[in-house]
């Protein structure tokens, strides 16, 4: 029997449990008869998840040290392994990528987000620099790209600003394993509950879900479940004041499976970005997840969004910054059930049909069968 390639996946940004990088494309790896490990923040003790080799990296006391500790030791523990292929999933570790190209290495760049436009939002980089930020994250992209042996983009606009040769669009759609036993509440029989699951911050629409949950009616007895972590940490003392937080469930950060049990017992799953750069073309997977749950959305009413959402026909969308018109299309799918339902159903075939992880995984298999052919 051949020996299996070996592949090294690393982030130093992105946790161990990471759904896009060990849920979908390391576990679709392993499961092809790929020798897989990854590199990334862990406990020291943890040596395997769901059988894969974890090379640890310790958590960064700061991004400087994340910056400069975090990639030379995913450097030196990726190296130590000898692997086929080197894929690395952050922007940081283009440094790294190019030194293992210098090697002779075959590198894979997984770009998740728009970079030069994400930078336009970031809160720690002080405004009047943001867009020289921007434009030399750009440069510094285009450069690279072109020593990488593959780009893997996550959406299709991601995917233009790369050379098109080399580059193969991953999108980030649920896995449909997860939510094969979401049917197990009738939807006629959940309680009033209305999901958020993702990172909590103000760009995300936080401040608006809530005050939102002030204008439905009390007899609704609407609860809205929120599901992940703050981002910062201090945006948390200043949402708990809003008159809004009464209405809330904060569950904090959630496994997969308790993420799915959440979805198949609310009514409504929330997606409310703000009109940010890095927003409007972006695809974000709790999006699709709703969907693939069977619960109808109220999403931002970008194009791209609206295209998606009005065109299957799952859910409504709304100026994500407008709080009366968020809680107006929650108040109509909680009092239309059975509209609410049908919109439900038709997102989940929608799934089923086209926005799984089991077409993607295949554009990805591809890639690498001909990177290790050449």
């Amino acid at each position: 029997m051949p020996k299996a390639n070996k592949i090294v996946h690393l982030s130093t940004v992105h946790p161990v449990q990471d759904t896009r990088i060990l849920y979908k494309e390391v576990w679709s790896l392993a499961v092809n008869n790929f020798e897989v490990m990854l590199a990334a923040q862990c406990k020291k003790t943890q040596e395997s998840l769901e059988g894969i080799k974890i090379l640890c990296l310790p958590t960064p006391k700061n991004r400087f040290s994340r910056f400069f500790g975090s990639a030379y030791r995913a450097c030196m523990l990726s190296l130590h392994e000898r692997a086929d292929v080197y894929h690395f999933h952050d922007p940081e570790l283009i440094p790294v990528g190019l030194l293992l190209r210098v090697m002779g290495k075959k590198v894979v760049y997984d770009v998740h987000e728009d970079l030069p436009r994400q930078i336009l939002s970031k809160h720690w980089i002080p405004s009047m620099f943001r867009g020289l930020v921007s434009k030399t994250a750009a440069i510094t992209e285009w450069i690279a790209a072109k020593f990488m042996s593959g780009i893997v983009a996550a959406t299709p606009a991601i995917a233009k600003r790369f050379p098109a040769h080399k580059t193969v669009v991953v999108q980030n759609f649920p896995l449909l394993s997860e939510f094969e036993d979401v049917d197990g509440i009738p939807y006629q029989d959940r309680p009033m509950q209305i999901a958020y699951v993702g990172g909590i911050s103000a760009i995300r629409g936080a401040r608006e879900m809530i005050r939102a949950m002030e204008y439905l009616p009390e007899k609704l007895r609407a609860r809205l479940a929120m599901a992940g972590a703050f981002s910062p940490p201090e945006l948390e003392g200043e949402i708990r004041k809003l008159p809004g937080w009464h209405y809330v469930d904060f569950l904090g950060w959630q496994d997969r499976r308790s993420v799915a049990k959440l979805l198949g017992r609310s009514r409504v799953g929330l997606v409310l970005f703000h009109p940010e750069p890095n927003h409007m073309e972006a695809q974000p997977n709790k999006l699709f997840e709703y969907m693939a749950a069977g619960i109808p959305v109220v999403a931002s009413n970008f194009p791209l969004w609206r295209e998606i959402v009005e065109g299957d026909g799952c859910g409504l969308t709304v100026d994500p910054r407008d709080p009366k018109a968020i809680a107006e299309a929650i108040q109509w799918l909680l009092e239309h059930p059975k509209e609410a339902e049908e919109m439900g159903k038709r997102g989940r075939r929608a799934v089923l049909e086209k926005y799984n992880w089991d077409r993607e995984a295949e554009k990805l298999l591809d890639l690498y069968r001909r990177l290790l052919a050449r």
